[in-house]
């Protein structure tokens, strides 16, 4: 192919990418060197009590926002350079819980970057495996259906994956809270009232078992258009000789799908540690939070009008930086892999 041909293939891609991805990214990386506040001035406020002929009038200084000539709030912006990250991750705060009495991961987990760190890593590495496996095991066993049954499994499987996420998961949340259909059943069974949102474990278990249900159905149609380009000649030749179902599974159509399997784990690593549909449908919010509902709750305004977006552009950032981190595993496999022919 002709450099100017390829280039004319490539250019718009480029530009596209760097229009709407790279400079986003920058802005993003300099606001969080910035901090932006509201500005006040001091008033004096004079009140009097509605007496006649002598009211008691009293002042008091109050503090209100500056506005313009169009009556818009007024800022001050100001360079404060990794201070907003200091305040973000508050390593003084860190090394004092794990100071001697300082109460160790639990009062780590307190600070709100870290607990949101937490869960979104948790939740990120427990569900990948999950998602792959139940994934695997549905095109297994629509591949090995006999071809009427096929159509209709598909559509089932499908459907977690269609319904829009924040209904999915606010439709499980309605299953256990107060007294939801499922908790109803747990109290008739157990004879006991049950309070499954009133612990963070319960939420936890039921935001993984949310998104393994949401996501799966998209890693079954990736490995079942794989499963339709497995050598047929190969697998013959294995049940020749003697290989087992498992046999066949572990040495041949892994081995196959391993390309589509790093695929799937890069998306779902990507998508899963930006959790955030998780939290709003099951207002977890007071037990467990993730990294990108924090930088949300960042952006919303306090009681003085101010939005946190340093914070919130520091977040993002670290963020970011954890994804790569992530992803680091499997690229490095894909790039070994690809030398590897």
């Amino acid at each position: 192919m002709k450099r100017s041909t390829f280039f004319a293939f490539v250019a718009p891609s480029v530009v596209l990418m760097l229009v709407f991805m790279a400079a986003p990214l920058v802005s993003v990386l300099i606001q969080s060197f910035y901090l932006t506040q509201n500005v006040f001035e001091e008033v004096t406020v004079e009140s009097c009590t509605p007496g006649f002929p002598n009211p008691v009038c009293t002042e008091e200084i109050q503090s209100r926002r500056v506005l313009d000539e169009n009556g818009i709030p007024v800022t001050e912006t100001s360079f404060v350079g990794w201070e907003t990250y200091r305040v973000l991750l508050q390593p003084e705060a860190v090394a004092e819980a794990f100071s001697v009495g300082g109460g160790g991961v639990s009062a780590l987990l307190d600070i709100d970057f870290y607990k949101a760190a937490r869960f979104t890593i948790t939740f990120t590495l427990i569900t990948l495996p999950f998602v792959i496996g139940v994934g695997l095991l549905i095109a297994l066993a629509v591949n090995n259906a006999i071809r009427s049954l096929r159509g209709p499994v598909i559509f089932i499987s499908l459907l977690p994956f269609i319904i829009t996420p924040v209904i999915g998961a606010l439709s499980i949340r309605w299953l256990f809270v107060g007294d939801g259909i499922l908790t109803a059943a747990l109290e008739g069974i157990l004879n006991e009232d049950i309070a499954v949102f009133a612990h963070g474990w319960a939420f936890e278990i039921l935001m993984m078992f949310y998104r393994v249900w949401h996501v799966a159905p998209f890693a079954f149609v990736i490995f079942y258009a794989g499963l339709q380009t497995v050598n047929q000649d190969t697998l013959e030749s294995a049940i020749v000789d003697g290989a087992s179902r498992f046999e066949r599974l572990r040495y041949v159509i892994i081995p196959h799908l391993m390309p589509l399997i790093v695929f799937v784990a890069l998306i779902h690593l990507m998508d899963a540690y930006r959790a955030f549909d998780e939290v709003i449908g099951f207002r977890s919010e007071a037990h467990r939070i993730t990294l990108q509902w924090l930088t949300f709750n960042f952006l919303t305004p306090d009681d003085s009008g101010n939005r946190a977006i340093s914070r919130a552009s520091a977040a993002s950032m670290l963020t970011m930086l954890g994804i790569v981190i992530l992803l680091i595993p499997p690229l490095w496999r894909t790039w070994r892999d690809h030398r590897g022919r």
